[in-house]
């Protein structure tokens, strides 16, 4: 797979519309290219010298482990998505990041990141692009959290995934593949799993959305972004800013 036809393209492309010279800075990263199974983590909080990865292909999870051994999933990355950028910079990862599948990825050095940058501005420009949807995406599952009741945030987060997911060619506004369990939803949503399976019952019985068998499918696309309350204008996929 070349830059050109990479989801990491795709989304970058959503901000700025990378020329050749930046598509072949992008080429240059994708060498270390390794594989993952799932359930081993590729990060591991507390994790110094940590190599970025950019996700080619698969899902994974980000979370943090407490000291008492429960854990709180952040986020789920997806194809085209970076992995343990803030590792990098930080120099220590302050989280861990597990395959929910296997995974393809191209591992990125820190070294080799920053020279990158230094070369293609433009392109360091639509990095930092991406990691701000990221945080915004973080802000609005807090948003979640805090003050959506189950039945909302559902319907807010599969609606958050199918966004991105279509960003990079992996959805539509008809639905997605999604191979993420209930018990992972739980943990990333703050709820149980048996809420999680009464909920995703609810939202089905209404017309609103089926997830079942891996597939999510929006029965209803503007009834669910009704009950979500769901502004996608945070995600930022308008186009490119920069020409």
């Amino acid at each position: 797979m070349t830059a050109l036809q990479s989801p990491f393209a795709r989304k970058l492309g959503a901000f700025v519309a990378l020329s050749e010279e930046e598509l072949s800075a992008l080429d240059s990263l994708y060498g270390r290219r390794k594989a993952f199974p799932a359930g081993r983590d590729m990060v591991h909080q507390g994790q110094t010298d940590q190599s970025a990865y950019i996700l080619a292909s698969g899902w994974v999870c980000s979370y943090k482990l407490l000291s008492g051994g429960s854990r709180q999933i952040v986020d789920f990355q997806i194809p085209g998505d970076f992995l343990g950028l803030r590792s990098v910079l930080f120099r220590t990862s302050d989280h861990n990041v597990e395959p929910v599948t296997r995974v393809e990825a191209s591992e990125v050095l820190a070294k080799d990141l920053l020279e990158t940058f230094s070369k293609t501005p433009r392109l360091a420009t639509a990095v930092l692009w991406a990691a701000s949807r990221d945080e915004a995406m973080v802000v609005e599952h807090l948003v979640g959290i805090g003050r959506r009741n189950a039945k909302e945030r559902m319907a807010h987060f599969l609606l958050e995934l199918g966004a991105r997911l279509k960003l990079v060619g992996l959805g539509s506004t008809s639905g997605y593949a999604c191979p993420l369990s209930q018990y992972l939803l739980a943990d990333a949503m703050g709820l149980s799993a048996i809420h999680v399976n009464r909920v995703l019952r609810e939202l089905r019985e209404e017309g609103l959305v089926t997830f079942q068998h891996g597939q999510v499918e929006f029965d209803d696309l503007d009834g669910l972004v009704l009950l979500a309350d769901f502004d996608k204008t945070y995600l930022d996929h308008d186009g490119p800013l920069l020409k």
